[in-house]
Formats: structure tokens, C-alpha cells, sequence
């Protein structure tokens, strides 16, 4: 029997009228990698909180590494030996990264005389004894993300931490960066730290975890078990329940005219700092097409997205939506030609979560609820409309006045997803559209992405994960260094695209 390093009993947590977490009991065993599994809003975060000391629940204890912690102080956690990493860095970006460092130490190293070149001499010894190559006076906000997240790491290290829990570690990673992450993960339960990780893909749990725990609606289904005593079926059903999630989305509807809905000719923009521009680019989205773009982050993909979107001025070139010249058009316009955008980060580019839903779903409409000649809206007739999208795309929410920070990361892209896909489209740009969702939620995506694609319209999909694009892609673009390196149809091969992102045949 190993010792337990993380125990809960009891723990329930209520916000309002939903149950978070009902009377969840469980330990995780030192020395181990715990990987903790379920739907989007199934209590997940919810957990982490709790156990961080972030969170206080309404019942239940807390014990980290046999010592009983007060709920709701997090600086309790920390001194039992928990640390968490969030999705979210908590590191300040716009500090450089010896001072993030010691701004986040529980145990200062500047002593009574702040010394930079002191601190920046003993963080220096602690990177590189892990092996993080970075300038400590670089912005954490230059830096790349795997960089990022391994600096957040060393950070919840310093602190003595003895269970260290990362809440989706993967999302925002390229593969090679998962790989470099999982070993990182091995090498840290070895040396006697016991890892929790919150995920979402089966293929990543099976990875990296030697125990699963599943949370659903907020109740433990599984108690952390060894992996290798679970199926993929038995994981997933217990997920969802008995709804079937392995069904493959519709086949390509071949008999679709070849007409270009989207046509980029020699676009070329500025570098915006780590970003690079775009370098000449020729592009073309065929209707009834979905056509993916891949490459690692960083190269070029947001200048894509957002030169196409008109977001951004071209320096160079020429952009056509159905025939027409865009080039020199706003987004408005663009819009009202059919071209509709679900962004990169739908908690800062996507939606306002201050605002109410039926804000966030309808204020691009609102000329279509005028109640006459006066320039005077709806509000009732615009509410009315939300709960029906709504409603169509499946969120779970109770009234269209909430706040869209009340919703879960899932159903947030749900709400994003039934504003851009209402109405004449003709061209969706996806930016990342399943990131941080768990795999039901991203079959539900996917399934879209075919409807409209089946109705004749063109996406174009920008995904960090190529699973997701061979899955879905009718033809893969690869970006490198704001240029397309590589253009690939099915059959796909994992190495072959692999290889044009890093440049591994030149």
C-alpha cells in the first residue's frame, strides 16, 4: 500500500443553484501519475480549486501529505507541499522572468538588499539545473508557451511542492511540446513528486497516467484506478454515460461545385513581435471544403486568421470572399458577406464574460430586431432568439441573463458556435475550435463543422492538433515562418506533415 498524498472527504461545492461537486471522496496514492478525466463542467477545475485552496467548499476536509488543511487557504496548501499550475499562467507576463520568479517564492532570495544580479544568478542555477534555457530578462509575455508552462512548473517546485496539479497542461502545446511535457511529468514522480493532471484526451491519459479518476455532473464515478485495468469504452462511457461518442462524422459531399468562397494571391503583413508575418501567401477554399492549417504555434496562424477576418491590413496582395474584393473592407462588411470567425481564445476574443448571454449571442444582429422605423431594438425579441441558439447548440445555462463567466469552457464555445454559425454563411474561419474541450464536446464540434461544410459553405481550420485535422481536413496547408511549406491530402501521414512543420527535410 503506498501513503497517500492527497486526501478529500465529503467535498460538495455549490455555486447558486448548480452543484459543482456533490459529496466527492477520494485519495491519490504517492508516487504515482493521477490523471483526473470528464466533460466539460463536470467539476474538474472545481476539484483543483478545492484542493489548491483556492476554493472553499460548503462540506468536506482536505488532507495534503497526512496533514488536515483549513479549506479555502491556498497559502495552507502550498505549506502542506500542494502547488498548482494553472491552464491560465498565473505568472505576471509583463514581468521578466527572474522577477516573476521571486515575486511567486514563498521563500524570497533577495534578503534584506534587493540584489537583481543575486536573484538572477540563483533562478539561473535552479533553470538550469532542470534544463530551461531562457534569458531571465526576458518578458515572460515574449516567450513561447512550452517555456511558459515549464517556468510555472519550476515555480511550484520551488515551493517545496510534493503534489503538483496541472489543470489542462496540454492545451495550449504543439505534440513534440506534450511529449517534452509527459517526460518532464515521469521524471518528477520518479524524484518523489506526485503529479496530478487534469485532461481531456483519452490518447493523452493513456500516455502519460498510471491512475484515472472520472468525474461526471459533478459526482466521483471512478475512484482513481491503474489504467491498465481500464478500457477505452469503459472510460468513455463512464464519461458520458451510455451515449455512444466513437461514431466518425460524415464522409466529404463530393458533388459540390469547385468554386473558391475564399481566395488569398501573394498576402503579405508585418510581424507583430514573437509572430512572424505572412511571406507571400496563396490560398484558396473550394465550397463544400474543409481545409486545415497546421503548423506549430507562432507561425503565422493568427496573422492568417486575422487578415482574412480584417482584423488585419495586408501589406501585399489581394483577398477575395465569393468573387469579390475584400482586400481594402472592414470585418463588418465581411461579415455581411457570410464570413464568420470562431477566435483563438474564446474567454478573451470570443465572448464577454461580464456581459449576459443574450449580449453576447446578439448585439452583431441587432439591426434584425428593430420594432419599426425608429432606431429602437427588441430586447425581448433578441432573448428570444438566444434561447433558441442556445437551445439548438446544446448549452447548459438557466436564463439568458447570466453572465457568460457562469458557464463552463465547453458550453462557452457552444454559445460562440450558434452566433456564427446563425444566419447566411458562407465562409468560418475556426480558429482552434475544440482546444481545452473534452472529446464529446469536440465530436460535437466536429459534426458541425461537417454540417456546414455539407450545406456548401468553405472553413478553414486552424488547429494545433493533428488528430483533429486528419480527422475532419478534406486538405492540409502547413505554415512555417508566415509561409505555406506544404499542401497534403488523404491519406495523411503523421511524419510527413510532422516533418514540414519543424523543417525536418530541409
Amino acid at each position: 500500500m503506498r501513503p497517500t498524498a492527497v486526501r478529500c472527504d465529503g467535498i460538495t461545492v455549490q455555486f447558486g443553484q448548480v452543484r459543482a461537486l456533490d459529496n466527492v471522496s477520494l485519495a491519490f496514492p504517492v508516487g504515482q501519475i493521477h490523471a483526473v478525466l470528464g466533460q466539460n463542467g463536470a467539476g474538474k477545475s472545481t476539484m483543483a480549486g478545492v484542493l489548491s485552496g483556492i476554493l472553499r467548499p460548503a462540506r468536506g476536509s482536505v488532507e495534503i501529505c497526512g496533514r488536515k488543511i483549513q479549506s479555502g487557504q491556498s497559502a495552507a496548501a502550498r505549506a502542506a507541499g500542494l502547488d498548482i499550475v494553472h491552464q491560465r499562467f498565473s505568472l505576471p507576463p509583463s514581468f521578466r522572468v527572474a522577477e516573476a520568479l521571486e515575486f511567486a517564492a514563498a521563500r524570497k532570495m533577495g534578503g534584506l538588499v534587493y540584489s537583481l544580479r543575486r536573484i538572477e544568478r540563483r533562478w539561473r542555477e535552479r533553470l538550469d539545473a532542470v534544463g530551461i534555457t531562457v534569458d531571465l530578462r526576458s518578458r515572460l509575455a515574449s516567450l513561447p508557451v512550452e517555456t511558459r508552462q515549464s517556468i510555472e512548473i519550476l515555480r511550484a517546485l520551488a515551493n517545496d511542492a510534493r503534489v503538483l496539479i496541472l489543470d489542462e497542461p496540454t492545451a495550449l502545446l504543439s505534440p513534440t511540446a506534450i511529449d517534452k511535457l509527459f517526460r518532464q511529468l515521469r521524471e518528477l514522480r520518479d524524484q518523489g513528486v506526485t503529479p496530478i493532471v487534469i485532461l481531456h484526451k483519452l490518447k493523452e491519459v493513456l500516455a502519460v497516467a498510471d491512475t484515472v479518476a472520472i468525474l461526471r455532473q459533478g459526482q466521483l464515478v471512478l475512484p482513481p484506478t491503474p489504467k491498465d485495468t481500464l478500457t477505452t469504452s469503459r472510460i468513455s462511457t463512464l464519461m458520458v454515460g451510455a451515449v455512444s461518442v466513437a461514431t466518425r462524422c460524415a464522409t466529404p459531399t463530393k458533388d459540390m461545385p469547385a468554386a473558391d468562397l475564399c481566395r488569398l494571391d501573394g498576402i503579405a503583413t508585418r510581424s507583430r513581435g514573437s509572430e512572424p508575418g505572412l511571406h507571400d501567401i496563396d490560398l484558396t477554399l473550394g465550397q463544400g471544403e474543409i481545409l486545415g492549417v497546421a503548423g506549430i504555434e507562432g507561425n503565422g496562424q493568427r496573422a492568417l486568421a486575422e487578415t482574412i477576418a480584417g482584423l488585419e491590413a495586408p501589406l501585399a496582395g489581394r483577398l477575395t470572399l465569393a468573387g469579390s474584393d475584400v482586400t481594402e473592407r472592414g470585418t463588418a462588411a465581411r461579415r455581411v458577406m457570410g464570413l464568420r470567425m470562431v477566435p483563438f481564445d474564446r474567454m478573451t476574443e470570443g465572448l464577454s464574460l461580464t456581459s449576459p448571454l443574450w449580449e453576447n449571442v446578439q448585439s452583431w444582429v441587432a439591426e434584425r430586431f428593430r420594432t419599426g422605423p425608429w432606431p429602437l431594438i427588441s430586447i425581448a425579441r433578441m432573448q428570444e432568439s438566444t434561447r433558441a441558439i442556445l437551445d439548438r447548440f446544446g448549452v447548459s445555462y438557466r436564463t439568458t441573463t447570466q453572465r457568460g463567466d457562469t458557464l463552463s469552457g465547453g458550453n462557452l464555445q457552444r454559445v460562440i458556435l450558434g452566433r456564427e454559425l446563425a444566419g447566411t454563411l458562407k465562409v468560418l474561419l475556426a480558429a482552434q475550435p475544440t482546444r481545452g474541450l473534452d472529446f464529446a464536446a469536440t465530436r460535437f464540434v466536429w459534426q458541425e463543422l461537417h454540417r456546414v461544410r455539407d450545406t456548401g459553405a468553405g472553413i478553414i481550420l486552424i488547429s494545433s492538433d493533428l488528430d483533429e485535422l486528419f480527422e475532419i481536413s478534406d486538405r492540409i496547408l502547413v505554415m512555417r515562418g508566415g509561409r505555406v511549406v506544404g499542401t497534403f491530402t488523404p491519406p495523411y501521414s503523421a511524419r510527413t506533415v510532422g516533418s514540414a512543420m519543424v523543417g525536418a527535410a530541409e
